[in-house]
């Protein structure tokens, strides 16, 4: 008589999941572990709605570094470089220049052209990345800057400027709500309720969204509710920075790798203890 196959490490929780892009294989992972997901993305990524900048910062290419903060920027400018005829002045100037990536999503884009970064971040934050080249001359060296939506980063330019290099940023996509204010309202809702065991970010973005749809809907104190009872995992320092600010901590992190499937263990780990 065959034995009966397992229930699951997470059997009987329920997981909420507020990523976009790849919430499929997040859901696929969680529910192989036996979680029921409720899927409510609520960040859409968009290419920058004016082409022009990327265009012209992709004509200014080689520089003599490239600060890549995220995965999806490289893959925006990459299919910006496609459309543009562009592609082989972008790979020319990937190979060129010396690589410089805040974290490990980044390091998987440039491992899909066949790439790998020069230097990494000693953290995958702006302070870590400014620490990690504070070791280096960087006097008079044109720096390419692929910055992500929300945040200018005028601290890592303004330090790239002190430091006497030529920052040039580009910002090759935008952010734009996924989910009607209705759906983002409902999920705080089940979660002041109890009814959701935790919500795994994956995007600092989300976090910003969830709150804003709070403040517009009213219901900030519901939100803070549903913070305090539900067990809040963030994929990375980044994420758990954010919750941070606005008076959260993530109780559930990866120890290193800053993936989904680490922060699918991490989430194993901690609601199958």
């Amino acid at each position: 008589m065959s034995e009966e196959p397992s229930a699951g490490a997470l059997s009987g929780r329920r997981i909420a999941l507020p990523e976009t892009r790849e919430i499929d294989r997040l859901a696929q992972m969680l529910e192989a572990e036996g979680a029921e997901t409720v899927r409510c993305p609520l960040v859409a990524i968009r290419d920058a709605p004016d082409p022009e900048p990327v265009r012209d910062w992709l004509m200014r290419l080689p520089f003599d570094d490239l600060v890549l903060f995220t995965g999806e920027g490289l893959r925006r400018l990459y299919g910006f470089a496609q459309r543009f005829d562009l592609e082989p002045a972008l790979l020319d100037g990937l190979r060129a220049a010396r690589k410089i990536t805040r974290g490990p999503k980044p390091e998987r884009a440039l491992r899909e052209l066949g790439l790998k970064s020069d230097v990494r971040a000693e953290e995958p934050t702006t302070d870590g990345l400014i620490a990690t080249l504070s070791e280096f001359d960087l006097r008079g060296r044109r720096v390419g800057v692929q910055l992500y939506p929300g945040n200018p980063n005028r601290k890592f330019t303004d330090f790239l400027r002190d430091a006497g290099a030529q920052p040039d940023p580009v910002l090759p996509y935008i952010y734009a709500s996924a989910a009607e204010d209705d759906s983002v309202a409902a999920l705080i809702d089940r979660m002041a309720a109890g009814e959701v065991d935790a919500i795994a970010f994956t995007s600092s973005p989300q976090v910003q969204r969830l709150f804003e749809v709070a403040t517009a809907t009213r219901r900030e104190e519901g939100l803070q509710t549903a913070l305090r009872t539900t067990a809040i995992a963030a994929v990375g320092p980044v994420v758990a920075g954010e919750l941070q600010r606005r008076g959260f901590s993530a109780t559930i992190t990866p120890d290193h790798s800053y993936f989904m499937k680490p922060l699918v263990s991490a989430i194993v780990a901690a609601l199958s203890a």
